[in-house]
């Protein structure tokens, strides 16, 4: 791999595809993504440079360089341009918001993501998910993937609103459908990129419609809220109650956004990796055997409390491997917001930059057989001993998610109530398909045999 000292003199510009004389590198990146992206790192080195007819954007592949952009000179850069494509979903919650109103959300959030808090929240989750369990059947085939978003999406909107969204799952789910065919067309086709969403196309018009459909269910729940009067102390009644200094309270609408991100990020995450860890699980049984053993020693057949995670050392490896090969957020983008200089090149502003912890966590020069699903390659202590960004899976930096603590806590109460319960075994004969929209989702879900243990 190319990689420059830093006291080299770099080129004006890295190395990269050519790309087409018109369209750039769009055509081979929306042919297959996580190919193209896996090629680039490979063939061109920690720095790619990637053409299009809109802007540059550049690849980094390289712990040190990845820190620059999302630490120590975060300063420089802004969300990327392909974020305004779902502004009407996201609003100007934590995810898009920035500056000193995203500073000031995100102090203003931090408590209800404190250990202790979310200690708490591990006797819903655990309650939810035998809620769940109670309607399987033995013998019968389950999408485990659409399982495993209705169960998350319950639990935070429980854990963090108070609410019960049992009878509004299959409404957030097509809207998160919806929301990301419309990203996925419109990120990757330059004239819908550029086109106003109010034109009344069909997909403008489809998401519209769900986010509206969205937007009264979020606003029926605040003003149900504001109506009852009672602080029950979880976070909507902390957004209800905060006041500026000038004594102004949050408006509907910017409680509206910030539930809306933390409904979606907060359930999305942890579902795609037990979606993703049902997948891997099924494929190795030695593994689930390991963790089913280790799950009988610690637990003895009763149901998990928060107070035996420490004790769960193999299903914190699993979830940490299960997060190597298939983390969520497989690409981050950002867009420099003012000259700057980035692994010795000089980057405009408008400039994109593109890190991936798809091609970090498969890079063998910090994880031998980077293909292969061992969670014991994370035994003494890997996390600590690999620079920072060779495994973020929750981003890094000052934006690093805030419910990162939330999310892996819940994945190992998930992981070990399920576990012990039922076995899930893959459906033979259907397409497993990573799909690298948003996040990754797998394309045509995972269809599981449920049988009890």
């Amino acid at each position: 791999m190319v990689t420059l000292s830093k006291n080299a003199i770099a080129p004006e510009y890295p190395p990269g595809p050519k790309g087409h004389w018109l369209w750039g590198i769009l055509p081979d990146y929306v042919r297959d993504r996580l190919g193209f992206i896996s090629y680039c790192a490979k063939e061109y080195g920690d720095v790619v440079l990637w053409k299009s007819p809109a802007f540059l954007t550049y690849l980094l592949n390289n712990p040190e360089y990845i820190e620059e952009v999302l630490v120590k000179k975060h300063n420089n850069f802004g969300r990327h341009k392909t974020f305004h494509i779902l502004q009407r979903l996201w609003g100007t919650g934590l995810l898009t918001s920035t500056g000193e109103f995203w500073q000031r959300q995100r102090r203003l959030m931090q408590p209800a993501f404190h250990r202790e808090r979310i200690f708490a929240y591990g006797e819903v989750m655990v309650d939810y998910t035998k809620r769940l369990l109670s309607g399987w059947q033995a013998g019968e085939i389950r999408d485990i993937h659409a399982e495993m978003m209705h169960l998350t999406l319950e639990i935070v909107a429980k854990a963090l609103f108070g609410v019960d969204m049992a009878s509004e799952v299959e409404k957030v789910g097509t809207a998160m459908q919806v929301s990301i065919e419309y990203f996925e067309s419109r990120s990757t086709n330059l004239i819908l990129f550029f086109l106003p969403e109010w034109l009344p196309l069909p997909g403008n018009l489809r998401y519209h419609k769900v986010i509206d459909e969205f937007d009264q269910l979020i606003y029926r729940i605040i003003q149900q809220r504001r109506e009852s009067s009672v602080d029950t102390g979880d976070l909507l009644s902390m957004l209800l109650q905060v006041q500026d200094e000038d004594g102004t309270r949050m408006s509907d609408k910017q409680v509206r956004d910030e539930i809306m991100t933390l409904l979606i990020a907060g359930h999305e995450t942890t579902a795609l990796a037990l979606s993703w860890g049902w997948y891997l699980l099924s494929q190795h049984p030695e593994v689930e055997q390991k963790l089913l053993a280790e799950l009988q020693t610690v637990l003895g057949g009763r149901t998990p409390t928060v107070a035996d995670l420490p004790q769960l050392v193999y299903t914190d490896r699993v979830i940490n491997e299960i997060l190597r090969l298939y983390p969520p957020a497989w690409a981050i983008s950002r867009e420099a917001i003012q000259p700057c200089e980035i692994a010795g090149y000089h980057l405009r502003p408008g400039d994109g930059i593109v890190v991936s912890p798809w091609v970090m966590h498969r890079d063998p020069r910090y994880f031998p057989e980077p293909e292969v699903f061992n969670p014991d390659r994370w035994e003494g202590d890997l996390a600590k001993r690999l620079p920072t960004f060779a495994y973020f899976p929750f981003g890094g930096g000052p934006r690093i998610c805030i419910g990162q603590s939330f999310a892996k806590m819940e994945a190992a109460l998930l992981l070990a109530t399920i576990v012990q319960q039922f076995k899930l075994t893959l459906v033979p004969n259907q397409e497993i398909v990573p799909w690298p929209a948003f996040t990754l989702r797998p394309k045509y879900g995972i269809k599981m045999l449920v049988n009890q243990r």
